[in-house]
């Protein structure tokens, strides 16, 4: 049994993992020990989706808990309002209360695919940081403030290239490390999980850690979704590019397969559950030419989409993937969308056949040519749809289809 518990935390110790604070060691010593840690991440709700490079630290956080570790999941609420500097060339805009919540609202369903929230005996927590964040005074603020200098805060990467840049640095902006890491603080944590850009936030937290509690705090850094030729992030909510945690499966799946190949092995290691050894297998294989790349990549996208909406839907999303993709053929079931008014306007269509969230996106997606009535391009956005239309099909980007009818 003991090897056993060895082996298992060998793997969470060193699968997806960048740097562990102060060492590795110290950190598995205790992990062995027995004791119960207290062990939490975090996410900034500035959007209403989380992505699959989120899910890192959540597959991470839910193996822990499932050697019995306390969990604990943080919704910065707060210091979302604040806005997170990191890798930001400007200020981040800031949120306001009611967007923050209408961002969070779906969050857990979205979370719970993969970190358990049920279990009787030990479920995973999730907490809001507004709960005690909103709630400190100014003399609460300039006693954490008191443990760093300025200096120190200019350290910080996006700071000193706008130094160099000349570009503003808001006061309000060195707040936000300072919250982040009085959160350690109130939950009084062991040890917090997050990705190697939030490393200069998560050691503020150990600082404090030290000064309020007198107490070590274990920093455990996961690696990025990078494309490791250009080095951008894979998954960006503020660049508009990623796969989210409740794309529905055909979405899911296409988007997968649109990465990089570069990309397969590292989405392979970070965000599912598939071996290291059968990585490492497949890694050989498609280097001496006996593994295609985008067999492969069906492999990522089916077990990426089976964790997320089970099996089934994984088989369904890759048939539908291969024979509208690969086979260029018009998929069996479309879904008809029902028009009751004699007529309607293309953007409006493709918005209420769920092939874009607004206006907005709809009419970008007609004007950069990604829309094909009866399997003619259609740019024109302003154009409006009538019973002549009756039973067209619409084809909206490269896996997007719809049926219009008139009653």
């Amino acid at each position: 049994m003991s090897n056993d518990l060895e082996q298992k935390i060998d793997e969470i110790l060193s699968r997806s993992v960048a740097e562990i604070l102060p060492t590795r060691e110290e950190l598995k010593k205790n992990l062995l020990s027995g004791k119960k840690m207290r062990i939490y991440t975090g996410a900034d709700a500035t959007g209403t989706q989380l992505h699959i490079g989120h899910s890192t630290n959540f597959i991470i956080l839910e193996k822990l808990r499932q050697l019995g570790h306390e969990v604990i999941i943080l919704f910065g609420d707060f210091t979302a309002m604040i806005g997170d500097p990191t890798d930001k060339t400007a200020a981040r805009v800031r949120l306001t209360k009611k967007q923050v919540d209408e961002n969070i609202k779906s969050w857990k369903d979205q979370i719970s695919k993969i970190i358990n929230f049920e279990d009787k005996k030990n479920p995973a927590k999730i907490v809001k940081n507004s709960e005690w964040l909103s709630k400190l005074n100014f003399s609460d603020v300039i006693d954490i403030s008191s443990n760093f200098t300025v200096q120190r805060m200019l350290e910080r990467d996006m700071f000193e290239k706008r130094m160099k840049e000349k570009k503003p640095i808001h006061v309000h902006e060195f707040m936000y490390p300072l919250m982040q890491g009085y959160d350690s603080v109130v939950l009084d944590v062991d040890m917090e999980i997050g990705g190697t850009d939030q490393t200069f936030n998560m050691l503020t937290g150990r600082t404090l850690q030290k000064r309020y509690h007198d107490k070590e705090k274990f920093v455990l850094t996961t690696t990025l979704l990078v494309n490791p030729i250009t080095g951008e992030k894979l998954m960006s909510k503020s660049l508009g590019g990623f796969v989210a945690l409740n794309d529905v499966p055909n979405d899911m799946f296409g988007k997968i397969m649109a990465l990089p190949d570069e990309t397969i092995i590292h989405v392979f290691v970070d965000c599912t559950y598939v071996s290291m050894e059968n990585i490492k297998q497949m890694e050989n294989d498609m280097q001496s030419g006996e593994l295609n790349p985008r067999d492969a990549k069906l492999r990522l996208a089916f077990e990426i989409v089976k964790i997320y909406h089970g099996e089934e839907k994984a088989e369904e999303a890759k048939k539908y993937f291969i024979d509208t993709f690969s086979k260029k053929e018009i998929p069996e079931n479309i879904p008809e969308v029902t028009i009751e008014t004699e007529s309607v306007s293309l953007v409006d269509f493709i918005v209420l056949s769920g092939n874009a969230k607004s206006k907005g996106e709809a009419r970008r997606k007609i004007e950069q040519g990604g829309v094909e009535i009866g399997g003619q391009k259609e740019t024109d956005w302003q154009k409006v749809l009538d019973k002549e239309f009756d039973g067209k099909v619409f084809k909206v980007g490269k896996l997007g289809f719809a049926r219009i009818k008139f009653e």
